[in-house]
């Protein structure tokens, strides 16, 4: 984050050294940390102005659900926000966390499950417990933040963290051929399962052949997939029928299910050896029993019915088509996840970008560099299944009016979207 030695460790935070280093020495409050004042929905009150939402992780429309919310209120009634209290190996389990965890499991078509307070803490817990010494990690280049964290704390020496080009079959193949001539214990592969800025889906189906082939075992989080993907929404492995190959399957409540908290799911034996060696379960308070009844209902609502997975892919399809009418290039993945990328986009120009729809009533996230290469813009939409034809209609009319305003050429280069992509 910063190169810099200080004297005192304090004296940084009056630089724009850090992340978003420019932003917080300017005081920014819009672009950063915008102050959204109303619930989670396809619509928001942002600055006083109503806009369409297109940024929070709601996949399924389930954030407002009113069976949901009565047995949040009920719940909340009974054993109010904190109970129960202490963590799971000392006051904290009760028999609603662990029925909770076999219905996560028997859906994932996993033997057992664990619950965590957060996914972060999931992934940080179950890599760090599992990955030991003279073990290596093999990890996508685009894996979430919170992957990479984890792996730097599970391996002490850092030629035991290795990395391949995004989805890239040979990169991998190439590593695990080097490191199965030297190894001296396990291999774990770390990816996502869909990617959260790209959308595009990691080739599980070859990932999981390549871990057969070479003697290693697999970690997935499906942030992004878990309710989504799949016939019956089990992720990104079941879209490509290898569910059962995935040894550790993670996912987290914070995206389709509406909620906080994470659980992963295995064999017996490996959640059982989760459950006592991961320190982010271990010495953590037990997930709250509003959050534990609010999710057993909502994973009943994921199951019962495809009503909502497809509206989401409906309205995702019909917001990529509007939006490649005007121009604009989507890229083609099979996640409903719309990354429409623009070129010459750095940061002078699309920052007014974003100002522009924002103040025309569309709210979106924009990813600019460092997080892809230099001259090029992403805008990332997500939609929801609470999303009318209608908001639908208006935000692709804004896009029109932001291409004629700002008079955007939207010729892509299809080497710099690849470039995205391979991460090179």
């Amino acid at each position: 984050m910063n190169s810099t030695a200080y004297r005192d460790i304090f004296d940084k935070c009056k630089t724009n050294e850090g992340y978003f280093g420019d932003f917080r020495t300017s005081g920014d409050d819009y672009f950063i940390s915008p102050v959204i004042d109303s619930i989670p929905g396809p619509t928001i009150q942002y600055a006083g102005k109503e806009k369409v939402m297109w940024a929070t992780n709601d996949y399924l429309g389930l954030a407002s659900h009113p069976d949901i919310r009565d047995v949040s209120v009920d719940t909340a009634s009974e054993w109010g926000v904190s109970g129960p209290m202490g963590c799971r190996m000392v006051s904290g389990n009760t028999r609603e966390h662990e029925r909770l965890e076999n219905e996560l499991a028997d859906y994932a078509d996993k033997e057992a499950s664990i619950l965590f307070n957060f996914g972060y803490l999931g992934i940080i817990g179950t890599i760090s417990s599992l990955v030991g010494r003279d073990e290596v990690i093999i990890m996508d280049k685009l894996c979430h933040a919170s992957i990479v964290d984890a792996a730097k704390l599970a391996v002490s020496n850092p030629r035991n963290i290795r990395v391949f080009r995004h989805n890239d079959m040979n990169s991998l193949e190439k590593l695990l051929k080097t490191v199965n001539k030297t190894r001296k214990g396990g291999i774990l592969i770390l990816t996502e399962g869909v990617f959260s800025m790209t959308g595009d889906l990691a080739k599980l189906d070859q990932i999981c052949e390549l871990k057969e082939q070479y003697g290693a075992r697999l970690f997935v989080d499906d942030a992004h997939g878990f309710g989504v993907m799949g016939k019956t929404g089990k992720g990104a492995a079941e879209h490509f029928g290898v569910q059962d190959k995935v040894d550790i399957y993670l996912a987290t409540f914070a995206k389709a299910f509406a909620a906080i908290g994470g659980f992963a799911a295995a064999s017996q034996e490996v959640i059982d050896w989760i459950r006592y060696n991961a320190r982010t379960q271990i010495f953590a308070k037990s997930l709250p029993m509003v959050y534990v009844k609010s999710l057993q209902k909502t994973l009943e609502i994921v199951k019962a019915g495809d009503e909502n997975r497809n509206r989401l892919f409906e309205v995702s399809t019909k917001l990529t088509e509007g939006l490649k009418n005007l121009g604009y290039f989507v890229a083609d993945t099979d996640s409903p996840i719309l990354s429409v990328y623009v070129p010459g986009g750095d940061l002078s120009i699309g920052l007014p970008w974003i100002k522009f729809l924002r103040e025309n009533g569309v709210f979106l996230q924009a990813v600019m560099y460092p997080v892809i290469p230099k001259g090029m813009l992403m805008f990332r939409i997500i939609p929801t299944a609470a999303h009318t034809d209608e908001q639908i209609d208006f935000t692709v009319d804004v896009f029109r009016q932001l291409r004629d305003h700002q008079k955007m050429q939207l010729d892509i280069n299809l080497k710099d979207v690849d470039r995205i992509y391979s991460n090179v």
